[in-house]
């Protein structure tokens, strides 16, 4: 197996044999027991001349390849929600030609599901931004989503976090949007490590009382709503509102650090998948899945177990810098020729942290084709300072 020059966590130089050990492979005909869906990341344009800071460039031919790379294994696809690049790099018109163009694709592929992020981030912050702006900002979205097609994901807003003074403010906005909605909607609960302008979302920094208000709006109209993907990183509060839900109303995880024990579940449920990290781990989340639709938990275990401790490191504080690695990893796997990102994010992680991501990844059996992976690293490290 080839080797690469690495840094270790001290900042010194260390040689790393790749052993890559995979004994899975995606299933050709993918069948699930839960619903799973990847928050998909954008390939920019590295080619494009512009500012990366102030504008995004967008590949679309790769960044739609790259969704019928998703749906390909069965996965499902949550488009333009993805919280480190949507607001952070992607404006709301090219996330909604973002939406469109992979509707188009997800139709290519019969059985795929894909779901849509609608939220207020076309509102200018501005003194007197008010309730019935966010109202509006969240109709304006939605409208717009089912029209192109596919479904909803009603997105965490920084808007109503920026002026709610109350639980009631929480409940009046969801509730007028809500009896909107043709069809049942993803709720969308994303904790401040992932987005800091979203403390105390639902009214209160206290996470049980919060818990509270998001559970009356989902039981209050509870007919609108599919599930509710909540990211708060602790495992304990979502398994005890997953015990909450209305009977009919998922659990979608976005819990990045514990996601393979509350998919596999307990007596009592199971959660649903709604993650970041499984663009990055398509094929093994889906030949994971498979093997639990098939009654076989301990290959489930075997095989996304080891991508865990990836995915802590990559989602590793802060959060919100998460998508720098899964993009890496995309680079490394050959589904781009570059490793750029929107909005210059590919500089967001150190060349310390792109080593231990390299080395779990190997751990996990992620790479397609060690020999290209190993050659790509290298160049990667000689411009962090690490001669090959």
């Amino acid at each position: 197996m080839p080797s690469v020059k690495l840094l270790d966590a001290s900042g010194a130089i260390a040689e790393f044999t790749l052993a890559n050990e995979r004994t899975w492979a995606p299933p050709t005909k993918p069948s699930f027991n839960r619903v799973a869906y990847s928050a998909a990341h954008v390939v920019a344009d590295a080619r494009r001349p512009h500012d990366p800071w102030l504008a995004a460039a967008i590949d679309w031919d790769a960044t739609l390849e790259y969704r019928r790379h998703l749906f390909s294994p069965g996965l499902g696809v949550a488009e333009a929600m993805d919280t480190a690049q949507r607001g952070m790099g992607l404006d709301w018109p090219t996330s909604l030609e973002l939406i469109k163009r992979s509707v188009t694709v997800a139709k290519d592929h019969p059985g795929a599901t894909i779901a849509s992020g609608a939220g207020t981030d076309q509102l200018v912050p501005h003194a007197g931004l008010t309730l019935a702006d966010v109202i509006a900002a969240y109709e304006e979205q939605v409208s717009a989503i089912e029209a192109a097609g596919g479904g909803l994901i009603l997105m965490a807003s920084r808007a109503l976090a920026s002026i709610a003074r109350s639980a009631d403010d929480y409940e009046h906005v969801y509730g007028t949007v809500l009896r909107q909605v043709e069809q049942p909607v993803i709720l969308h609960w994303l904790g401040d490590m992932f987005d800091p302008a979203l403390a105390g979302y639902w009214g209160s920094a206290d996470l049980d009382v919060a818990m509270d208000v998001c559970l009356r709006v989902i039981e209050t109209n509870a007919d609108k709503i599919d599930g509710i993907k909540i990211s708060l990183l602790d495992k304990s509060k979502e398994v005890a509102m997953r015990r909450r839900l209305p009977t009919h109303v998922k659990m979608y995880t976005g819990d990045d650090f514990n996601y393979a024990e509350l998919i596999e579940g307990d007596a009592s449920g199971y959660s649903h998948a709604l993650l970041g990290i499984f663009d990055a781990i398509a094929p093994a989340a889906s030949s994971a899945l498979a093997a639990l639709a098939g009654g076989d938990a301990a290959t489930f275990r075997r095989i996304l177990e080891p991508t865990v401790p990836l995915s802590r490191h990559i989602f590793a504080a802060p959060t919100r810098l998460y998508k720098t690695g899964v993009v890496f990893l995309a680079w490394l796997n050959g589904h781009q020729d570059h490793f750029v990102m929107v909005g210059g994010q590919q500089s967001a992680r150190s060349g310390v942290h792109f080593s231990e991501l390299f080395r779990l990844a190997d751990a996990a059996g992620l790479f397609d084709d060690p020999d290209a992976a190993a050659s790509r690293m290298r160049h990667f490290m000689s411009v962090q300072g690490v001669s090959q």
